[in-house]
């Protein structure tokens, strides 16, 4: 059970990038900006006009952004804490692997000539 619960449990020093943290609300806030100047062709008008509905919906897409960021994160979270759980419970089902050589994990090669 310890090797399991360390490999959920451990911290490794990894640095979480940081587009994972701009990449939705950038994203989002950029479509709806998009959306709008969309609409705005088709209907005929000037890209720029109603610049406030840019402005808004833009700004819209960035909250919603980060509140997808937001849930993501209580996701693993949660699903994480599920897993650690799982394997307090039942560590009959995580032995300790066996300590091989790489050597021993190797098959025999013969070369075909």
């Amino acid at each position: 059970m310890g090797y399991a619960l360390d490999l959920l449990t451990k911290d490794y020093g990894i640095q979480k990038p940081l587009t994972n943290d701009l990449y939705n609300p950038i994203l989002l806030g950029v479509a709806g900006f998009a959306s709008i100047a969309f609409s705005n062709y088709i209907m005929r008008r000037p890209l720029m006009s109603g610049i406030q509905r840019h402005v808004a919906v833009g700004t819209a897409g960035v909250f919603f952004g980060c509140w997808v960021n937001k849930k993501r994160d209580e996701h693993y979270a949660e699903r994480d804490a599920v897993l650690r759980h799982y394997v307090e419970l039942h560590p009959e089902d995580f032995p300790d692997p066996d300590k091989k050589k790489f050597g021993e994990i190797l098959m025999r090669w013969h070369p075909i000539r």
